[in-house]
């Protein structure tokens, strides 16, 4: 039915607690609604003539009653909340059980294992935001040139080091190293965190950020579609998060604004397949750092940048926007939260736009995406028929 999808997650953009959400503590949660709130309103007229104010009462953004797109939301069928979750489950892998998380630090195994492969014991082995940390121990590593270990309420193990001391090149292998260690321990990521600076008052972590990623346990429709022909692209973290299984280009970017350049620049070569693109800022910079406006500028700006993508869509293409978690930045914590996400579905060939529902799972995302390209997936409900 269409000869190229673009598919954008916007990193935890939620819109509201799921029904099991308070057994992570988010009951609260609603990162959409709440940013808006805070912010005395949300800006966003390309979204919302896509169909944005329909999926949820946001302040600012009204529902528009004739509709440019499809619109629903999502809930998360896998445990737990993480991006590699959430982007997976998108991909049609569903997870039963969640990814070990260690709200204590790691146990002295995972640390002697460290020390003796590495050849120097780490510091920290501490659960703290990424900037805390450097605050904390930044200038003890320069002095030491011991790795900083810190995790999350997510399932990663965190290795900062400054540049200067364990250059990105050697963080890198030191992170795959790791990732041998963890094999046993159902870690799901090993994240290399280098920075910059001179002393604690202007320690700057760098773009040099990397993420490696557990196998996919099962078949993604990233690798079908590779396996049967179908170019398929990753933009952002995306082929970070899928271990770079069934892409054939893969496009790393260190903000939105690289992501959305790259988008742009992606479509003007490639013609057929799947272009999948994560926008990390609103997680990475504004969700975990509680910080609601900036959180609302840079979903303002994207708005403002999309009118540009849709004007470069054809009646072949078909574009759809989700988010793969929330990151409230107005509750208690940093954490991600477990949340609904957004569906917006939208492309010239689309003659009659209808609601979406909630689906059942994000994976109805991977369906239709397979289903559009004439091949069978076991999981989720495609909604392509929908769209005519």
């Amino acid at each position: 039915m269409f000869e190229r999808i673009i598919l954008i997650v916007l990193d935890g953009v939620g819109v509201g607690a799921l029904p099991d959400a308070g057994k992570y503590g988010d009951q609260d949660a609603a990162t959409l609604q709440h940013v808006a709130t805070a912010n005395g309103g949300l800006k966003l007229p390309c979204m919302e003539q896509l169909g944005l104010g329909l999926i949820t009462p946001i302040n600012g953004v009204n529902p528009v009653s004739n509709p440019a797109g499809c619109w629903g939301k999502m809930v998360e069928q896998s445990a737990g909340k993480d991006s590699v979750t959430g982007h997976w489950e998108l991909s049609g892998v569903v997870l039963e059980e969640p990814f070990a998380t260690f709200p204590d630090g790691f146990p002295a195994a995972i640390i002697e294992a460290f020390t003796r492969t590495i050849g120097l014991e780490p510091l920290g082995n501490v659960v703290a935001s990424g900037t805390d940390i450097l605050f904390e121990l930044g200038e003890e590593h320069i002095a030491t040139g011991r790795p900083i270990v810190y995790t999350s309420s997510d399932s990663v193990l965190q290795i900062a080091a400054h540049e200067d001391v364990i250059c990105p090149d050697q963080l890198y292998s030191i992170c795959r190293q790791v990732e041998k260690i963890l094999l046993p321990y159902n870690v799901c990521r090993v994240i290399a965190r280098p920075f910059t600076g001179t002393n604690a008052s202007n320690f700057t972590r760098t773009s040099g950020r990397h993420d490696f990623s557990q196998l996919p346990p099962a078949l993604t429709v990233l690798q079908l579609l590779q396996q049967h022909g179908v170019p398929t692209c990753g933009i952002g973290k995306i082929g970070d998060l899928f271990a770079n299984q069934g892409l054939e280009e893969s496009f790393p970017t260190s903000n939105n604004e690289m992501g959305m350049e790259t988008i742009l620049k992606v479509l003007n070569k490639n013609k057929r397949g799947l272009i999948m693109a994560n926008l990390v800022d609103f997680d990475m910079l504004y969700g975990h750092r509680l910080d609601s406006a900036g959180f609302a500028s840079a979903l303002e700006a994207f708005d403002a940048w999309l009118p540009e993508l849709l004007h470069q869509l054809s009646s072949t293409d078909l574009l759809m926007i989700v988010a793969d978690h929330g990151c409230d930045p107005t509750t208690v914590g940093t954490d991600h939260s477990r949340e609904y996400v957004p569906l917006l579905v939208s492309s010239p060939k689309i003659l009659t736009t209808i609601e979406l529902g909630t689906r059942a799972s994000f994976a109805d995302v991977g369906a239709t995406i397979a289903e559009n390209f004439a091949l069978s997936f076991a999981r989720g409900r495609s909604f392509l028929s929908s769209l005519h």
